[in-house]
């Protein structure tokens, strides 16, 4: 009876013995195919490196990488840029008491010529936009000014000769004579230039050569008279690049280093928020001075506002108001200037002009970019209602001589 147990626990010993062996065997073939199936992995080559890299960057980081894109674009145009020195002398005006002949009596009529003048300097940019030295700038940087020196990047100075100015537009032409082998910054067209581009303004703010500030483009076609400059006829580019007294006159560029505005304009009462002028109109004026070294401007002689039902109410449900206006929208006119062409077509205070060769008139800026266009001397077809009545007018625009 003591056998079959005996057996039993053979045959139990000898299948864990038999377990024991066939693990031991597994385990040894698998360290012997490890090594054959643990190759070394497969080298990544260096473009695939800079694909995974690419792969992986942000587009800020992407965008400025080991070089900045505004290096790359200041250094096409830097050495096209230009500082713009002037110097006006202007003689104190003579007090008036100085004029009566009792007082002159005792200081004799030599005192007045004695008075003593005053050198008044003036600072701004500009940019070479021909290899025979013609300068782009402001009007107001040269405007009235004396003498004329333009210093380039590489430390050269010139004499500047003013070859035209449109204070409408406020663009100038400076010539100097440095040879004909200056670098020329490449314009580019501010008709593709879109909100949220890239904005670099180069130029010399409040005295600091060769400076570059970096921004986007805020808005398109900001007029001037939202700026608060009503005598001039510009669309403007407004940006956040920093624009400081100096900067008038500097180019304002793309992320290609391609001028597509001037700066122009600073609002004192605003931080982050410059103008500039775009260079298609820039080019067009520029191409005018160099020919005639001047702009003619057509214009009609009105004082304006735009005019919509809503500010019409309000001026009508005023009982202080001293006039009734119709309650639609159009152009207001709120002073005719006198001798000027609307005058003599019998425009009045008081007209809403609705229709100019029968297109619909909605805004000031509208009517002003109308007559910009047109020729001197053309005849306008101007519908305007007067009270309860319309009439159709004759304007032959003229010539605009002073743009104040």
């Amino acid at each position: 009876m003591r056998f079959p147990k005996t057996s039993r626990s053979l045959r139990q010993l000898s299948t864990h013995v038999l377990a024991i062996a066939l693990g031991v065997v597994l385990a040894v073939s698998t360290l012997q195919v490890l090594p054959s199936q643990a190759e070394p992995a497969p080298t990544i080559t260096a473009l695939d490196t800079s694909n995974l890299i690419a792969q992986r960057q942000s587009p800020a980081s992407a965008a400025i990488g080991t070089t900045s894109f505004v290096t790359a674009a200041v250094n096409r145009v830097g050495s096209a840029v230009v500082r713009i020195d002037t110097e006006r002398t202007i003689t104190r005006r003579v007090d008036p008491f100085m004029e009566d002949p009792f007082f002159r009596r005792f200081f004799g009529d030599g005192f007045s010529q004695q008075m003593p003048s005053e050198q008044l300097r003036g600072l701004g940019s500009g940019f070479i936009i021909d290899k025979s030295g013609l300068v782009l700038t402001n009007a107001h940087v040269v405007d009235k000014a004396d003498k004329v020196t333009v210093r380039l990047k590489d430390g050269r100075t010139f004499e500047g000769k003013v070859q035209g100015i449109d204070e409408v537009t406020d663009l100038a032409v400076v010539k100097i004579n440095a040879g004909n082998d200056l670098p020329v910054a490449p314009l580019g067209s501010s008709t593709n230039v879109q909100v949220g581009d890239w904005a670099i303004a180069v130029g010399n703010p409040l005295g600091f050569d060769n400076t570059v500030t970096l921004g986007i483009v805020s808005t398109l076609k900001r007029s001037s008279a939202q700026v608060g400059i009503s005598d001039k006829r510009l669309d403007f580019i407004q940006t956040d690049a920093a624009i400081n007294p100096g900067n008038s006159g500097g180019p304002l560029l793309n992320g290609l280093g391609e001028v597509i505005g001037i700066n122009t304009a600073i609002r004192p009462d605003a931080m982050g928020i410059g103008f500039a002028i775009p260079i298609d109109k820039a080019k067009a004026i520029a191409a005018q001075l160099q020919r005639d070294g001047k702009v003619a401007h057509p214009y009609l002689g009105v004082q304006m506002l735009t005019l919509t039902p809503d500010l019409a109410k309000q001026n009508n449900t005023d009982p202080n108001s001293p006039i009734q206006i119709p309650e639609i929208n159009g152009v207001f006119v709120m002073r005719v200037v006198p001798n000027s062409p609307a005058a003599s077509a019998g425009i009045r205070r008081g007209d809403v002009i609705l229709q100019v060769d029968g297109k619909a008139i909605t805004s000031a800026e509208q009517l002003q970019n109308v007559v910009e266009d047109s020729r001197l001397g053309q005849v306008l077809q101007v519908k305007v209602q007067r009270g309860n009545q319309t009439q159709q007018l004759s304007v032959r625009t003229a010539e605009l001589q002073n743009a104040s």
